[in-house]
């Protein structure tokens, strides 16, 4: 019977322990999107997790819409990431990278007032947080053929660029209603051409896409993210099992290091859904260790490992408080609560400065 403290393999990554770091947006990189010094130290922090997923990270500057989010698409962004990595790394830690592409949910502001780019011509709801406050998102414009070939170019670039920085792989961002997840589900995407229509052809960037990732990295350092059930950021789906299962199904067959599933509840406080949970439908046909996340406390996540639901849990809001949180969770320690005011600000407040237990008790 396996429980969070225990070992696991996930492709080519020996994790000492089942707690995973979920990908978490801070703010604390550059106006320019290059990582800051601060970031080797905050990441550094937290190498005891079993694996650190970075937070989001965009591929371009076309599919980056959030303030002082990091970037990797060029060599300022590649040598800031390093020391990054080698923090992560000296403290015994592995990491990998989110690659994310946010589709309709980048503000024009971002863009120099152009669309977004997206599955169809849609609008995200809501508000985009930009650096001018919060402002209505714009009308997407829907991808060519040749916006596609060249956002495929960018996963490539983007990998290679993360290999290049010492990350140990990368995980493909295909979750929370961002440009996967709007050619994935039906809200989102009204195409009729080959992206668009059924479930295999909505899934068909996110297996090119994957395809890329795998080409640069192996299979054995690539993973994905998916949102499955509920609604986010405006899209969702009738029928998520007969879209995530043959997409879970066809990851499997490519052996790709693990899937992470962050699934909403009626009770989740990070979105909520009536919707079924899809990981038990996805358990059964992917084969490589499945990942789930959200609003896990030790208790839940032992009682997921156990009954083989999961394979490891990946723990998000946790972390930010709590760079000692595999320890924490170990001994079954209260954990700190996380300043809701500082999560996106910049600078080391709220960001370094969580006590660890040593602090605490000694």
């Amino acid at each position: 019977m396996a429980n969070l403290f225990e070992p696991i393999q996930l492709g080519a990554i020996t994790a000492p322990n089942r707690v995973l770091m979920a990908p978490l947006t801070r703010g604390r990189a550059t106006r320019e999107h290059v990582p800051a010094a601060i970031m080797a130290d905050y990441y550094g922090q937290r190498a005891a997790a079993g694996l650190i997923i970075s937070e989001a990270t965009g591929i371009s500057r076309e599919g980056l819409g959030w303030p002082y989010a990091p970037g990797l698409w060029g060599d300022e962004q590649v040598e800031g990431w390093k020391p990054v990595t080698e923090a992560v790394h000296k403290a015994g830690g592995r990491i990998f990278a989110q690659l994310w592409h946010m589709g309709r949910v980048v503000h024009p502001d971002f863009l120099n007032g152009a669309a977004p780019l997206s599955s169809s011509a849609t609008i995200a709801p809501d508000t985009a947080h930009t650096y001018n406050g919060k402002q209505s998102y714009a009308k997407a414009r829907a991808a060519t053929k040749d916006d596609i070939v060249r956002v495929l170019d960018d996963y490539t670039a983007a990998t290679r660029n993360a290999l290049r920085a010492g990350f140990d792989g990368v995980q493909l961002h295909a979750a929370n209603g961002y440009l996967i997840d709007q050619f994935l589900r039906e809200s989102a995407n009204h195409r009729d051409d080959e992206y668009g229509g059924s479930p295999e052809n909505r899934g068909r960037l996110l297996r090119e896409a994957t395809a890329r990732i795998i080409a640069e990295a192996g299979a054995a350092r690539t993973a994905v993210r998916f949102s499955p059930n509920g609604r986010s950021q405006g899209v969702e789906d009738s029928d998520p099992e007969a879209v995530f299962v043959p997409a879970a199904k066809w990851l499997s067959d490519q052996r790709i290091a693990f899937l992470e599933l962050r699934e909403q509840t009626p009770q989740g406080t990070f979105g909520r859904s009536d919707q079924p949970r899809i990981s038990p439908a996805i358990r059964r046909v992917f084969k490589q260790p499945l990942v789930l996340n959200q609003d896990y406390g030790l208790v839940r996540a032992q009682e997921e490992l156990a009954s083989g639901n999961a394979d490891a849990i990946a723990f998000g809001r946790p972390f930010l408080a709590n760079p000692d949180l595999v320890e924490r969770l170990r001994t079954n320690a209260p954990l700190n609560m996380p300043d809701i005011a500082t999560l996106y600000s910049q600078g080391p407040t709220g960001y370094l400065d969580y006590p660890v237990l040593e602090s605490v008790t000694g």
